[in-house]
């Protein structure tokens, strides 16, 4: 049974491999919760901006599947302003794409804190702040095919772009920095299929499990 802390949010992780389905898990999630119950950090506004742009090869070639790639001191922080009931102001990542105008995200502080990404069980001052792990998986075909379909058409990368880089970084970093902990983790959610009713079935057990756990149902 969760003791709450006085003043202190309940924060929730959510990590998983690209083409897990992260985000529509989440999207899915968010939905069963009032603006004000619930805020999120992803892990994803906080990749390092690169000082010059990159010909197509040069991106090829540039792994941003690193622990280094994110600003962690900046990610910490932000997150450390949340737990103190403080408000972030957060310009959100744009791929590095110069034609892209960013918008500045405001995230307010709420009862529930989910800071979600690859590589949020991996820093030493954030895996200590979760009080509940998720770890959302998929076979490697079927993770694969989702990041295809994804970067072929929103991102405009050609598929032996994809397939060089899902080779070479994708699955070593997440071998090395992801998988680790996924045995740590209290639920893992083997996302198998495209079915969207599984997905909108577990997001709604665990939303209303904690909702009865931290007293939202009062």
């Amino acid at each position: 049974m969760y003791q709450a802390v006085k003043n202190k949010p309940y924060v929730i992780g959510v990590a998983g491999g690209s083409g897990s389905g992260k985000t529509v898990f989440l999207n899915c999630f968010l939905n069963h919760f009032k603006e004000h119950e619930i805020c999120l950090v992803s892990q994803d506004d906080y990749y390092k901006k690169l000082t010059i742009e990159m010909t197509a090869d040069e991106n090829r070639h540039h792994n941003f599947d690193l622990p280094d790639c994110i600003e962690t001191n900046k990610f910490e922080n932000d997150i450390n302003l949340l737990l103190a009931s403080k408000t972030v102001y957060k310009e959100e990542y744009t791929f590095n794409n110069p034609t892209a105008q960013p918008k500045i995200l405001e995230i307010k502080p709420a009862p529930i804190l989910i800071i979600e990404g690859l590589f949020i069980y991996h820093y030493p001052k954030v895996n200590p702040l979760f009080d509940y792990r998720i770890f959302i998986d998929a076979p490697e075909n079927i993770a694969l095919e989702r990041r295809l379909k994804r970067d072929l058409v929103e991102r405009g990368y050609s598929a032996n772009d994809v397939h060089y880089k899902w080779n070479n970084h994708v699955m070593p970093s997440y071998q090395k920095y992801l998988l680790p902990h996924k045995e740590t983790c209290h639920q893992i959610i083997e996302n198998d299929t495209n079915q969207m009713e599984v997905i909108l079935e577990l997001s709604r057990e665990i939303s209303e499990r904690l909702k009865t756990q931290l007293g939202f149902c009062k």
